[in-house]
């Protein structure tokens, strides 16, 4: 199985809302970015294949928010994938904070790619980083 992916992260005041802990929007960016630094780290590049005319598009995100994060907290995203069918990926993600590795957001997300036009195709150049 490929190793776990995880990328550092520390919460900025702005992405707190008026309760003082992170918006639930923020979540999002957070796990989005480290997405892009999973298939980087397996030298896929979302910004050339795109310029290819693949898109990897996100067609459903399950976000189990556990507990809040707050300003100047430090956590890691981790981040695995596996094959959902000829077209689809689904990326597996945890927030974990690091000063007591409390699990704070599970998310899984599918992904799907397409063509310019929309239609589904094929993408393996990510099938070496897939678990099984």
């Amino acid at each position: 199985m490929p190793e776990l992916h995880s990328i550092n992260f520390e919460v900025r005041d702005y992405e707190c809302d008026m309760q003082g802990i992170v918006n639930n929007s923020v979540y999002q960016n957070y796990i989005e970015h480290a997405r892009h630094k999973f298939l980087l780290a397996h030298n896929v590049d979302f910004a050339e294949i795109t310029k290819n005319g693949i898109h990897l598009v996100v067609m459903r995100a399950e976000l189990d928010f556990k507990k809040p994060l707050i300003s100047s907290d430090e956590f890691i995203v981790t981040t695995h994938a596996k094959r959902q069918s000829k077209f689809k990926f689904e990326f597996h993600q945890e927030i974990i904070r690091v000063s007591d590795k409390r699990v704070m957001l599970k998310a899984k997300v599918i992904a799907a790619s397409i063509t310019d036009k929309g239609k589904p195709v094929i993408f393996t150049g990510l099938d070496h980083a897939l678990a099984e």
